[in-house]
């Protein structure tokens, strides 16, 4: 639960605008009409977390049975769905759709098939920090076995899409546990993303195939969507005749309140 959200951005915004987006994100519109040489956004927020608690895992339906509930008609259904088609980030190849039916073999409980892929994609493939970008495609990422936590997000949802079913992107962040004996240092967490898969009867549940687990109170999200373009933490457009960079720093921490 946020309990206090503070943004900062230098320049004054000449618009400023909240809203709700489609997936019931919360989103901050600004524009900048005015010469300036530096942009910065800032955003403090204070989070209640509370530990997870068990959750009544319905592992006896199979996901072709998910897949078949989903189909039949109602509002809540219809919802679902949107999640189960492809997208730019996640299109599904010949290899994507073999990879994902080694999890989902025939009458196999839906959780345990998400919850087997997760973890097959944890240890058939390397974190490996600038391999990729937001514009490398799924099948270098399939080819080299490698990537970062955008990658297998999408790589899973890919593989869960390719089987008829829905999953979610899930964007935030991760609070990072410093080496026993250590102090937590400053700045040193990053963006994540993990996905979700819809079961009924128990709602969205989420997969982080980046570090093997089921998300907890380390993980903070701020949004979810189709992939990683429908909630990208900061996006925009830079009218400019000169170059720039972009610099970004995360820190997580929790508090003695």
């Amino acid at each position: 639960m946020c309990k206090e959200t503070n943004i900062s951005i230098d320049p004054q915004p000449d618009l400023l605008q909240s809203y709700t987006d489609f997936f019931g994100n919360t989103v901050l519109y600004f524009a900048i009409q005015k010469e300036h040489k530096r942009l910065s956004v800032t955003v403090q927020s204070v989070l209640e977390k509370n530990a997870p608690t068990s959750q009544n895992i319905p592992s006896d339906i199979a996901w072709e049975a998910v897949r078949a509930l989903l189909q039949e008609p109602g509002a809540a259904n219809i919802e679902v769905r949107q999640y189960s088609y492809e997208t730019g980030f996640t299109g599904s190849t010949k290899e994507i759709q073999d990879y994902a039916r080694v999890s989902f073999t025939a009458g196999r409980p839906m959780y345990s098939a998400v919850k087997e892929l997760m973890q097959r994609i944890y240890t058939d493939f390397d974190f490996t920090q600038g391999f990729t970008t937001v514009a490398t495609p799924l099948k270098e990422v399939m080819l080299a076995r490698k990537g970062v936590c955008q990658d297998f997000a999408h790589l899973a949802i890919a593989c869960i899409r390719s089987m008829g079913l829905p999953a979610r992107y899930m964007s935030g962040y991760i609070e990072t546990m410093p080496p026993a004996g250590q102090e937590k240092l400053y700045g040193v967490d990053a963006s994540h993303a993990w996905f979700a898969v819809y079961i009924p009867g128990s709602g969205w549940l989420e997969f982080d195939p980046t570090n093997n687990m089921i998300p907890n109170e380390q993980h903070i999200c701020i949004g979810w969507g189709r992939d990683y373009a429908d909630v990208t933490p900061l996006k925009g457009v830079i009218l400019s005749s000169g170059p720039h960079e972009l610099k970004v720093s995360v820190d997580v921490r929790r508090t003695n309140s």
